[in-house]
């Protein structure tokens, strides 16, 4: 009889396209997060085999510049940048991107340009994208993006309404073209050896990393996240059918109450015809831009936005992201040696 895989070899067997494709020794990405995924934390985490990924957000092509070449002095692994396409510069931040040489970027916020994925392609450069629908995944397989994201709604941030368990149901046996990583939810390893099962070749976690000892978000930040359930991760509410806003999840608070009459205010100016809704929309977006800093940077996170996925009730305690990375892969080994409940302890250890 053919002799059976250990939960560790299964692991490996089961991340090697993940970790072919990220150049890594986990496939385990890390979210873009706006204010906290900057050099210190992606650097940290693919220095501890996972992939480090810089979110750019508004940054201008000079800080995006800066942040890389930060970032590289602090690690000699591969990680990567994530773009959001309605950027007004994109072009030149993807300039940016393609002069330093990166191995991968991130294309989020949107359908992705063609020029800006075939640009990238040109370059060596892998090109990743987030696909909220299986035929939507497939159009971008076909316009030449080389992996996927499957983002759920559990997720912290700007969020879609489909949760990650369906999506990944309905999108990984349907693409097996490129590598798919699942995202929204994650905090135990189980979660992660379950998604590669299904055919996922690794995983993407932001809220699990935000209290790394790493991280640069403020104490007051990082208190709150130990402090919450995940049922405190609550998402907004659109008050206008005329008004499209994207759902955020965030830790509730005074914060959450002035979105509400921050978008009150908007249609209130639109309809007096003071505000185009395009012009409303980005102002709503300059309103999350600016309560997030206040969480994050200042700790002010009252009336400040406290972005977090439903997985901040499974953060207990700031450690490195060494430690993270390790937990998460001694729970993944645990669950695929289908061990009796006895045979790990909480950490994910063999007793």
């Amino acid at each position: 009889m053919p002799q059976t895989q250990s939960g560790a070899e299964r692991l490996h067997a089961l991340m090697a396209r993940g970790n072919a494709f990220l150049g890594v020794e986990c496939a385990i990405m890390g979210g873009a997060m706006t204010w906290l995924s900057e050099r210190t934390l992606v650097s940290a985490i693919s220095n501890a085999g996972g992939f480090g990924v810089i979110a750019c957000g508004a940054m201008s092509p000079e800080l995006l510049l800066q942040e890389i070449r930060a970032t590289k002095a602090l690690t000699d692994k591969p990680f990567g940048v994530n773009l959001i396409t309605i950027h007004h510069q994109l072009k030149e931040l993807v300039d940016v991107c393609i002069e330093e040489k990166m191995s991968h970027v991130v294309l989020a916020g949107g359908l992705p340009p063609g020029w800006a994925i075939s640009a990238l392609k040109d370059a060596g450069i892998k090109s990743i994208c987030f696909a909220p629908t299986a035929s939507l995944g497939k159009k971008l397989v076909r316009s030449g993006v080389d992996a996927l994201v499957v983002e759920g709604s559990e997720a912290g941030g700007h969020i879609g309404p489909v949760s990650t368990s369906i999506l990944a149901q309905e999108i990984l046996p349907e693409i097996r073209d490129v590598p798919v990583f699942i995202a929204g939810g994650i905090g135990r390893g189980e979660a992660l050896g379950a998604y590669l099962e299904m055919g996922a070749s690794g995983v993407q976690l932001g809220t699990r990393f935000v209290c790394a000892t790493e991280s640069t978000a403020h104490p007051k930040f990082k208190k709150a996240f130990l402090r919450a359930s995940a049922r405190d991760a609550i998402t907004s509410v659109q008050l206008d059918a005329r008004f499209p806003v994207i759902p955020v999840r965030a830790l509730k608070n005074e914060g959450a109450k002035r979105f509400m009459e921050a978008q009150r205010e908007m249609i209130a100016r639109v309809d007096r015809g003071e505000l185009e809704i395009k012009d409303a929309q980005l102002e709503i977006e300059k309103f999350w831009a600016g309560a997030l800093r206040r969480a994050v940077v200042e700790g002010d996170v009252e009336h400040g936005s406290v972005m977090a996925g439903q997985s901040v009730g499974l953060v207990k305690t700031e450690e490195p992201v060494s430690e993270i990375l390790a937990q998460l892969l001694r729970q993944a080994t645990c669950y695929l040696e289908r061990m009796a409940p006895d045979g790990c302890d909480e950490m994910g250890a063999a007793r």
